[in-house]
């Protein structure tokens, strides 16, 4: 069974940024003993990742590169605000670096990167953290299955067997 539209796809990932100076450096892995499971074809991933994966089977490996332009875009230089410290009276104050889950007026959810944290406020980068980064994918697929129905109305994949609860 090859990576098709509506599949639930169970699949192994290295993930490094290529740098200016051509040398990768690293970001992210799956645990072995975790595969990264999603949906295939339903606008959860990146298109240009999803192309890379089409028609590839159980123990297919493929390396592919995602420039800015189809992956999270370039950096947008003035894309920051100030977030009031009282936001943050019951969690604490977030450290430098810290990646904050937020939400925009029109509901559309959004990772800022914290940048500068003061007694008033805390300054956070609104560019996604891949912005402007070349992404270097080393992945092996490790299952592909038609999504059951319940999947498809859900809009997710309920792990790589079908049967992983909410």
């Amino acid at each position: 069974m090859t990576v098709d539209k509506n599949h639930v796809v169970a699949l192994h990932y290295t993930l490094n940024a290529i740098e200016e100076n051509g040398e990768k450096s690293f970001i992210e892995k799956t645990d072995a003993e975790q595969p990264f499971v999603f949906l295939y074809g339903v606008g959860m991933m990146l298109p240009k990742f999803e192309e890379q994966l089409q028609g590839l089977s159980a123990g297919d490996k493929r390396s592919f590169t995602i420039t800015p332009e189809e992956g999270y875009g370039e950096k947008v230089a003035d894309s920051t605000t100030q977030l009031p410290a009282e936001m943050f009276g019951d969690s604490g104050m977030p450290p430098v670096g810290a990646i904050l889950p937020l939400q925009d007026p029109d509901g559309n959810h959004l990772n800022a990167v914290v940048l500068e944290v003061t007694p008033e406020a805390v300054t956070v980068d609104l560019n996604h953290p891949m912005a402007g980064k070349t992404l270097h994918f080393e992945v092996e697929i490790e299952s592909t299955r038609p999504a059951t129905e319940e999947e498809l109305q859900h809009g997710h994949a309920h792990g790589a067997d079908g049967h992983s609860g909410h």
